[in-house]
Parts: C-alpha cells; sequence; structure tokens
C-alpha cells in the first residue's frame, strides 16, 4: 500500500516535534499490527511493515509448514507450501504478503491515534525529565505572570513553569513582570505530571544553595554544612565544618570585608544569617549556635537532650533574640533543648566556661520552636 501522503505528514510530524523517527516507526508497526489482527482475526499470525524510504506499508501473514494442519490461520502444509516454493521443509515459516486493500482506511486512523499518544508519553517523558533536572537546584528564572498572590516563572531551556506561592516568598520580596528571580526547585512527587513546578525562596535549602554559590570552598567541598534552620525574613543559622585545619571556614563563608556573606544577605533583602562552627564536642556546638550570645556556663542533660545555659544577664535578650528567635534557632540547629538564664553582673565573676550549673533558668526553648516562661 504506498501513502505518500500518509509519510511526508509523518515526517513532517517528526521534525516539529522532534521525535525520534525509529521510535515512531516502530511504535505505528506495533499499533497497525494489532489494528491488523483485530480487523482480520486475532488468530492470524501477522506483522504489519512500514517503510518510509518507498512510502510503502506492506502486510505479512506467517504460517508454520506442518505435516496436518490444524490451525489454517498458523499452518500450512507441506504440499501447499512447496507450490509456493519447492524448498520449503516441515517445521519452516512461510511468509506471505496480504492485500492492504481494505486496510488503508484503519491504518490511517490507528496511526493517527498512536501518533497522539506518543506524542503525549514523549511530553510527559520530557517534563519528567526536564523536572529530574532541575529539582533540588538553585535556578534563575523570569517572571512570566502574577495571578494574585501566585507568581508564575519562566524557566529558560525547558516547558516548565514555576510557581512560588505566597508562602514561598520572602516579606520583602516585590517583583514585576520581566524580574529575574533565584529560586530553589522543590524535589517533586514521583507521580508529577503538571508542567508547572513548586519553587521557594523561604526554603533553608535555598540559603544552602546561595552560600555554594559564592563560597567556592562550599562548592569544592573543603566546607560541608553540617545542618542550617531558618526563619525567612529574619535570620538564618548554618553549622559548617571543615576537615582542613589550615582553613578558616567561618572567614571563607564570610569573605573580604564580608563579601560572600553580603551577596547572600543582599540577595534575601538582608535576612542575617549565622555562621556557626560545628563541633562534635556538644556544649561547644550550643555555645557557637547561640553567637552572637556571650555564653558562662552550659549544663547538658544528654538523657533528655536538654541544656541549661548561662548569660551574663545584661546580655540575655541578645541571647534570646528578639521574640526568642536566636535561641529558638539554635535549639533547632544543635536539636537540644536549651534552658537560658542571665546571671546578675555582680555574680558573672563567679562562673567561667566550664562550670557545670544546675539552676533554673528565665527561658526554656526546644527544638520544636516551642518557647515558654519556666517558672519553678
Amino acid at each position: 500500500m504506498q501513502n505518500k501522503d500518509f509519510f511526508e505528514a509523518l515526517e513532517d510530524l517528526q521534525r516539529e516535534k522532534n521525535i525520534d523517527k525509529d521510535f515512531i516507526i516502530s511504535a505505528l508497526e506495533s499499533a497497525l499490527t494489532v489494528a491488523y489482527k483485530k480487523n482480520m482475526g486475532e488468530a492470524k499470525s501477522a506483522e504489519v511493515r512500514l517503510y518510509p524510504d518507498k512510502n510503502t506499508i506492506k502486510i505479512f501473514s506467517y504460517k508454520t509448514i506442518v505435516e496436518v494442519v490444524e490451525d489454517s490461520d498458523k499452518e500450512i502444509s507441506l504440499e501447499e507450501a512447496q507450490k509456493i516454493k519447492a524448498s520449503y521443509k516441515i517445521g519452516e515459516v512461510v511468509a506471505n504478503e496480504e492485500s492492504t486493500k481494505d486496510f488503508n482506511r484503519i491504518a490511517v486512523q490507528t496511526a493517527k491515534q498512536v501518533i497522539v499518544q506518543k506524542i503525549k508519553e514523549l511530553e510527559r517523558q520530557e517534563l519528567h525529565n526536564d523536572i529530574a533536572e532541575k529539582e533540588g537546584k538553585l535556578i534563575v528564572a523570569n517572571v512570566r505572570r502574577i495571578d494574585g498572590s501566585n507568581i508564575y516563572l519562566e524557566i529558560g531551556g525547558t516547558n516548565l513553569e514555576g510557581l512560588l506561592t505566597e508562602r514561598d516568598v520572602l516579606p520583602n520580596d516585590n517583583f514585576r513582570i520581566g524580574d529575574r528571580v533565584k529560586v530553589f526547585v522543590r524535589p517533586s512527587r514521583d507521580e508529577m505530571r503538571s508542567h508547572i513546578v513548586q519553587v521557594t525562596r523561604t526554603n533553608v535549602s535555598f540559603v544552602k544553595k546561595l552560600m555554594e554559590l559564592e563560597i567556592p570552598e562550599i562548592q569544592n567541598g573543603a566546607i560541608t554544612i553540617v545542618n542550617a534552620v531558618r526563619d525567612p525574613g529574619n535570620r538564618t543559622k548554618v553549622a559548617i565544618s571543615t576537615t582542613d585545619r589550615t582553613l578558616d571556614a567561618v572567614g571563607a563563608c564570610i569573605g573580604n570585608k564580608g563579601m560572600r556573606i553580603t551577596s547572600v544577605v543582599n540577595e534575601l533583602h538582608g535576612e542575617k544569617i549565622d555562621i556557626v562552627l560545628y563541633s562534635e564536642n556538644t556544649v561547644e556546638y550550643i555555645v557557637n549556635a547561640l553567637n552572637p550570645a556571650q555564653i558562662y556556663e552550659v549544663q547538658l542533660d544528654e538523657n533528655n537532650q536538654s541544656a541549661k545555659v548561662m548569660v551574663p544577664e545584661t546580655k540575655l535578650s541578645l541571647a534570646i533574640g528578639k521574640g526568642g528567635q536566636n535561641v529558638r534557632l539554635a535549639a533547632k540547629l544543635t536539636g537540644y533543648k536549651l534552658d537560658v538564664k542571665g546571671v546578675p553582673v555582680q555574680e558573672e565573676h563567679k562562673t567561667s566556661p566550664d562550670t557545670i550549673i544546675s539552676e533554673g533558668a528565665n527561658i526554656i526553648v526546644d527544638d520544636n520552636n516551642d518557647i515558654f516562661d519556666d517558672i519553678e
């Protein structure tokens, strides 16, 4: 069956959709074979072949040579087979080209259905690949449209559209159509089918990726981000470590005259970032996490994952932070419930960082973000 228009349309489709030629030919042959057998009889052993170079569709039926024919759709006697070719023997398969006269309309209809289905499959796979390639990364996208509190972003080089919801923008973010925006692509669900992907500027991973972008030592692995916690728009604490004893890890993150960390802070519209040196010594880690507060004493209760922390009374508000923010983030960062108490100025000389205390505290904060007064 010759169908020049059919194959020309197929060529146009392959160019337009950038579909692999062998892929679509194979898919069409399989679908047309199923359609032919459905039309001519399921029991028939047949195969549809496409020959694009000749603009031709051919149908072949196959029968096995047997001594006694029991299934005429699949078997042929030796006598009949040898009328076709004298050298045929028992067990061999005879191929016969069938007429395509009655199959033309069915073939075209089936081909349309298959092509539409395969295009959808390819588009889904392309979306899946685009999402897999972008998820968990920091990207720069353009604001395409704004619909109420939702901001839709054009992600270059893909068919994806990023969505920034109200909870994913910072308090001081103010975007207009055409603006270029840095965002973090949230990991997607396995069954993601939409071309819209969730992006964010409030996730703590956004800050991690910004730091990785600005700090070469994080990129090359010389500095590792152990943990990070965030109150979006206000403050982030990042715990870092390094195995290079010659490297000032905190200094490297801050940069010369603070340039590296300033670049990150500017992107976050002034959100404070505390760089905390991680330590396997829990007391030291807690002291570092409460930066910029001055710590006099820490008492650990490892069984209950808690610690009592004593600070100068005059610096208590600094240790606690606005609305308990500093101590709350320190608790989340270290995983310890923190019980903070101010020491009167006249008592400050009695204590040292190595002293263990057991007195009550003014403020208790746990790593579940709860803040409450300690009434004893």
